[in-house]
């Protein structure tokens, strides 16, 4: 009789002390998705999605994050948050899906295309507003791109809704607070009369703010522009 091998578990403690905390975390999370892809390639039915965390990530079987691509949506405390995950909640409640052009990212995290037969659930979260394109190279990432680009046009959702520039809830504070999009650490702050006042846009889905004075801005860890006088 021939012995059958007994497959090793594999030590993920160990993997992580042996190739150090971040190296270790990305194999760990390679090991997972390959691990993933098997799982998926054996369920014809589809995955189960087990719950919505937020408007672009889910809970999915094996209690694995997944977060969909070419998309960002608001964290749930900010403008447009709760409404980003409500509507991704409506369309994959009960659902099972089918996952495409799956990678990790580079915090170790899985993501791809996520579909409920074939309907694409990324692009409809971009039509709804509550989602914004999201710059990734994926076979479907121009037609995304195009719808993104509508809704800004348009004023949808996000657009509408968070994005401002002038502040109607209360126009005595009129100081824009702006995140650099390229480094969150990077915050300055503009009053009227800065060179780029009339051009700034407060986004509140990513957390910028109106301030009533600028020792209220530099508090909050902004610091005034280098264009303004």
């Amino acid at each position: 009789m021939t012995k059958v091998k007994k497959k090793k578990n594999i030590d993920f403690k160990n993997v992580v002390k042996k190739t150090g905390g971040i190296m270790g975390l990305m194999i760990l999370a390679a090991l997972g998705m390959q691990g993933y892809k098997y799982y998926q390639s054996n369920q014809p039915k589809g995955i189960a999605v087990l719950g919505v965390i937020d408007g672009d990530t889910i809970t999915v079987e094996g209690k694995t994050r997944f977060r969909l691509r070419n998309i960002d949506a608001p964290e749930a405390e900010y403008c447009g948050g709760k409404e980003a995950e409500e509507e991704l909640r409506k369309l994959l409640k009960g659902k099972r899906i089918r996952i495409e052009e799956e990678i990790i990212d580079r915090w170790g995290r899985p993501m791809g295309l996520v579909y409920v037969e074939d309907v694409l659930i990324n692009e409809k979260m971009i039509e709804s507003g509550w989602a914004k394109y999201h710059a990734d190279k994926t076979t479907v990432s121009e037609n995304l791109k195009m719808v993104g680009d509508s809704n800004k046009e348009n004023k949808k959702g996000l657009y509408g809704k968070c994005w401002q520039m002038e502040n109607k809830a209360n126009p005595k504070c009129n100081i824009k607070g702006n995140i650099d999009p390229s480094n969150q650490n990077v915050k300055r702050y503009y009053w009227p009369g800065c060179v780029q006042y009339n051009t700034t846009i407060v986004e509140l889905d990513r957390n910028e703010q109106w301030f009533c004075s600028k020792e209220e801005a530099e508090k909050a860890g902004y610091v005034r522009s280098e264009r303004c006088p």
